[in-house]
């Protein structure tokens, strides 16, 4: 079974910034892909961004959080981020981590099996 853990949102202000965490771990460590989805009230669940098992290859999914957001990872911690800059009020949302067995970067929810119970980011105008 793997763990995820979401952490680090909060309510900040147009402009401001924040850093989730995730962490995870299993009884077999995860070796996958590590990637970062958001919900908004009454919307799908969307890609953001995901990172690969060795961390050389990032994909962004929104271009509306190109060159705002950053993903990360600690691979020996078993650890990622999100480092979220320059934050609107339509960056509101629930994040959640999200990882697979399979080595292959998605944007798409239903290509992941274990996630976590996601964080609440709200920034306010």
């Amino acid at each position: 079974q793997v763990l995820l853990r979401e952490s680090g949102g909060g309510f900040v202000h147009t402009g401001g910034s924040l850093t989730l965490s995730c962490t995870f771990a299993g009884v077999r460590p995860v070796d996958g892909v590590i990637a970062w989805f958001r919900q908004a009230p009454g919307k799908e669940r969307e890609g953001v961004s995901c990172m690969t098992k060795s961390g050389g290859d990032t994909y962004d999914y929104l271009e509306s959080v190109k060159g705002r957001f950053t993903i990360s990872r600690e691979r020996l911690r078993n650890i990622a981020y999100l480092q979220m800059n320059s934050l609107k009020p339509e960056d509101t949302a629930v994040y959640y981590c999200a990882t697979t067995r399979k080595n292959v970067c998605s944007g798409l929810s239903y290509e992941y099996e274990f996630w976590g119970q996601g964080t609440q980011v709200t920034v306010s105008s």
